[in-house]
């Protein structure tokens, strides 16, 4: 049966491959960086918290020491490039499509049909392991098909990685924290503030406050999924659900667009913000977020419209 454990040896060999190849080009801090990383995925779930946080503290010692640098390896030169573009056009970006191809195709077909009785893959996992097993039919097509470099592959994705830098983990660092912060009970006590302050039987003031609640944690943790736990924990099924009865679908749907909301302001999400403007060498690191505000503001206040509407007066 596959599971996630495949899925962390799989990427722990691509950022071993990572760091190999930046020792060679005698870049250390990267080498480290990612070697850190490797040993995290193949090993991660075998070792003890105290280590893994040693892990996590040598990381953030090296990104904070400023160890990560760009690179740029040389794969294929602009030449090849343009003779690529100019004779296949927009094929070329047609490996990227098998990606998720295969993820949806594979998970409906699994999902729906007697595929599933085989057991292939762990229960609740099937959609992560077959969006990497699209990306290696992608990557294998597209070997075979433009007939690279052999280690074109990995200098890419070492050059992709060394211009994301640290943000490259920072969505997982994150997720992580999230899940520290539920279990450290910091739900139930904004919990108890929240019930303090608001007004008993003020429904969409409660609804407001979820919500800004979820964009505000969101801000801070860079990830909507991070703030679900705490808000849900704080307001969303105490106050919301069993409070005032509303509908907990409705509630917990549209809390995570209103986190959402969040997500298109803050640097903190790095790999939708940030990430975007390294990648494209922008003078402002916060030109996507300014972009953004005009689209995350309304779209925050038809969300609370929507919880209140949909979760209480058409619930009811």
């Amino acid at each position: 049966m596959i599971s996630y454990e495949w899925l962390y040896i799989l990427l722990g060999t691509f950022f071993a491959v990572t760091s190999f190849l930046s020792f060679r080009g005698q870049n250390i801090g990267n080498a480290a960086f990612w070697g850190l990383l490797a040993i995290s995925f193949f090993f991660g779930s075998h070792l003890s918290d105290l280590l893994n946080g040693a892990i996590v503290l040598g990381l953030v010692g090296i990104a904070a020491m400023g160890g990560l640098k760009r690179s740029d390896p040389e794969t294929t030169t602009n030449e090849q490039r343009e003779n690529f573009s100019d004779k296949l056009g927009n094929r070329l970006f047609l490996p990227a499509l098998v990606v998720p191809v295969v993820a949806v195709a594979g998970t409906l077909l699994y999902n729906f049909t007697p595929l599933g009785e085989l057991g292939l893959f762990a229960e609740r996992q099937t959609t992560l392991i077959l969006f990497c097993i699209g990306a290696m039919i992608a990557l294998v097509g597209a070997m075979l098909w433009l007939k690279p470099a052999v280690l074109a592959p990995a200098e890419e994705g070492r050059r992709l990685l060394d211009s994301i830098g640290w943000a490259a983990i920072l969505p997982q660092m994150l997720a992580a924290l999230g899940a520290v912060f539920a279990l450290a009970g910091v739900g139930e006590i904004i919990g108890g503030i929240a019930g303090a302050a608001i007004p008993e039987g003020s429904v969409f003031l409660t609804v407001v406050v979820f919500a800004l609640g979820m964009a505000l944690f969101t801000m801070i943790m860079g990830n909507a999924f991070a703030a679900f736990p705490v808000m849900a924990a704080a307001i969303g099924i105490p106050l919301l659900v069993e409070g005032y009865g509303g509908n907990p679908a409705v509630i917990g749907a549209v809390g995570m667009l209103a986190g959402f909301c969040g997500t298109l302001l803050t640097p903190m999400a790095a790999n939708f913000n940030i990430v975007p403007a390294a990648l494209l060498e922008l003078k402002d690191q916060n030109a996507v977020i300014r972009q953004q505000i005009g689209t995350a503001v309304p779209l925050w206040v038809c969300n609370v419209i929507i919880i209140y509407v949909g979760a209480f007066l058409l619930w009811r």
